[in-house]
C-alpha cells in the first residue's frame, strides 16, 4: 500500500510544479490552455486503471477449463410383460428356479414334529336347581336368645282378637289370592270369621290411609295390609312402592296398633305365583305383634 500511494503523491506534486511553471511563463492562458487541461483531467481519471495490454496478458495466463467428462450411459428400462409370445408355454417352477434349487427344496430335512396337545377336558355339567327350592330373600335359621335373659315374645294367637284387613283392588288377580291366603291363616290361628273386617281400597298408594283409619277406631288388635305393585316402563313403581311402605309404617307408629306389610313389589307379573304365601305371612306377623303388645301391657301393669 505504501509504494503506490507514494508514487501517486509524487506524480501529483510534479504536476503541480509543472502547472506553476506554465503559469509563470504564460500569465494569461487563453483558449489553448483548455486542451492541455482536458488532457490532464483524462490522465487523472484513468490513472491506476489496468491497460488493455495488461488485461490481455492476464487472460492469456489463465488455466484452460477442463473438458466435461462424458456422463455414464443410463441403461434403458425394458417394460416387463407377463404375456407369452405365440408358441411359448409356461415353464414349471423347478425350471425357473433351477434344478439344483428344486433338489435342495425336496431334500430339505424335515424338522421335529410338534407334539400333539392334550384335548381340553370338557366342563362338568352344572346341576340346575329349581328356583322354588332356592330363596334369595332371607337367610335360613331361627333367632336364638342365650339362656338367663328375660324374653318378652308373642305368638300368632287369634283367639279373642279382632283383625282388620285393608287390601288394594289394583292387580286384583294377585291381591285376591293374597287375601285368600291371609284369611286361611287367620282361621288356622283361631280368629273367628266374624272378628275379621276387610276394607278394599283402590290401589297400593291408598293402603296407608286405609290402615290408619282402621287402627284409629281402636276396634282391632292388628291390621293386615295386602297389595301388589308391578314395575312398568315408568318410575311409577318406585314412587308407589316406597310411599306404600313408609305410609303403612307411619300408620303403625302414629296409632300404636301393629300394621303388617303384605304388599308384593314385583319386576314381572309371573313372580307373584311363588310369593302368594306373603298373605299368610302378613297375617301371622300381625297376630304375633298383637299378642306381643298384649304381653307388654300386662307386664307393665304388674
Amino acid at each position: 500500500m505504501t509504494e503506490p500511494y507514494d508514487r501517486t503523491r509524487r506524480d501529483r506534486e510534479s504536476e503541480s510544479s509543472e502547472s506553476a511553471g506554465r503559469l509563470a511563463a504564460d500569465p494569461d492562458p487563453g483558449a489553448g490552455s483548455s486542451d492541455s487541461d482536458l488532457e490532464d483531467a483524462r490522465e487523472n481519471v484513468f490513472d491506476g486503471w489496468p491497460s488493455s495490454e495488461d488485461v490481455s496478458a492476464f487472460v492469456a495466463k489463465a488455466p484452460e477449463a477442463e473438458p466435461e467428462r462424458d456422463a455414464p450411459a443410463v441403461p434403458t428400462r425394458v417394460p416387463f410383460s407377463t404375456a407369452l409370445e405365440p408358441g411359448e408355454e409356461d415353464e414349471p417352477a423347478a425350471s425357473v428356479l433351477g434344478a439344483g434349487t428344486a433338489e435342495a427344496v425336496d431334500d430339505a430335512p424335515e424338522g421335529p414334529a410338534e407334539p400333539e396337545s392334550d384335548p381340553e377336558p370338557e366342563p362338568e355339567p352344572v346341576a340346575l336347581l329349581d328356583p322354588a327350592q332356592v330363596s334369595h330373600e332371607h337367610a335360613p335359621g331361627e333367632l336364638e336368645v342365650p339362656p338367663g335373659y328375660g324374653v318378652l315374645e308373642g305368638v300368632p294367637d287369634g283367639s279373642r282378637r279382632a283383625v282388620g284387613i285393608v287390601v288394594s283392588r289394583f292387580n286384583g288377580e294377585v291381591t285376591s289370592r293374597l287375601l285368600s291366603s291371609a284369611l286361611a291363616e287367620l282361621e288356622r290361628a283361631g280368629v273367628a270369621q266374624g272378628a275379621v273386617t276387610v276394607m278394599p281400597v283402590p290401589g297400593a298408594f291408598e293402603l296407608p290411609i286405609g290402615a290408619m283409619a282402621l287402627a284409629r277406631t281402636r276396634r282391632f288388635a292388628c291390621i293386615v295390609a295386602l297389595g301388589c305393585v308391578i314395575r312398568g316402563d315408568t318410575p311409577h313403581f318406585d314412587y308407589v312402592a316406597s310411599e306404600a311402605a313408609s305410609g303403612l309404617q307411619l300408620a303403625a307408629l302414629e296409632t300404636g296398633v301393629p300394621v303388617s306389610f303384605g304388599v308384593l313389589t314385583l319386576e314381572r307379573a309371573d313372580q307373584a305365583e311363588a310369593r302368594l304365601d306373603k298373605g299368610a305371612e302378613a297375617a301371622r306377623t300381625a297376630l304375633e305383634m298383637a299378642d306381643l303388645f298384649s304381653h307388654l301391657r300386662a307386664a307393665a301393669a304388674r
